[in-house]
């Protein structure tokens, strides 16, 4: 009996080591499509599922989600990328200056949002928002990314995921009449929806 659960363990990362030693972070930053597609780029990410949370509705929809923001669940391996890259990459693929939508979608749904599980994430994505700040050469009170702790996550429907993939031509309509992209160049220069050092 005292060999069994160590065996369990032993067997359960050979049948699935990804998960086994995976992690989880909970964005919103405007259409989860776009979100979804940015971040899965990124060596290490091994997951990025499009959903909903951040509200008290139970079992929401993408008709009835109020309370809730459009996020995404982004699962990865911490040995091949840090918490510090992901929230890097995440700030130059949102407008951390607007916190009443993301481009052309507006409301709460749309606010950035940063969710935590301890005190670890919280002080990454302190940093994040200061090196934001400081690169973006604006006052640390114009970033509007919020911080809050991180609850359930809903995951989207199934047309939701891989939208960008599974749709490509009506992905790149949306994003390009939605102006993403414009405003992320204008807004990051030749760092937007990149990873490159923080320049301070």
């Amino acid at each position: 009996m005292k060999y069994l659960l160590p065996l369990i363990l032993v067997f359960s990362i050979l049948i699935n080591p990804i998960n086994t030693l995976a992690e989880e972070l909970i964005l919103a930053g405007g259409c989860f499509w776009c979100l979804e597609h940015d971040l899965e780029s990124l060596k290490g990410i091994n997951d990025v599922q499009s959903g909903y949370s951040g509200g008290k509705l139970q079992n929401p929809t993408y008709e009835n989600h109020e309370g809730h923001q459009e996020v995404v669940l982004v699962n990865y391996d911490s040995k091949l990328v840090s918490l510090t890259e992901i929230l890097r990459l995440y700030m130059r693929n949102i407008d951390p200056l607007d916190g009443k939508g993301q481009f052309c979608d507006r409301g709460d749904s749309y606010r950035p949002v940063i969710f935590l599980k301890d005190e670890t994430e919280e002080s990454d994505a302190k940093n994040a928002i200061i090196s934001a700040s400081n690169e973006l050469q604006v006052p640390l009170e114009k970033i509007s990314v919020e911080l809050k702790l991180k609850g359930q996550f809903w995951l989207a429907e199934e047309y939701h995921q891989d939208f960008a993939e599974r749709n490509e031509l009506k992905y790149k309509f949306y994003r390009f009449s939605c102006g993403r992209d414009q405003r992320l160049d204008k807004l990051w220069g030749d760092n937007a929806r990149s990873t490159n050092i923080w320049v301070e």
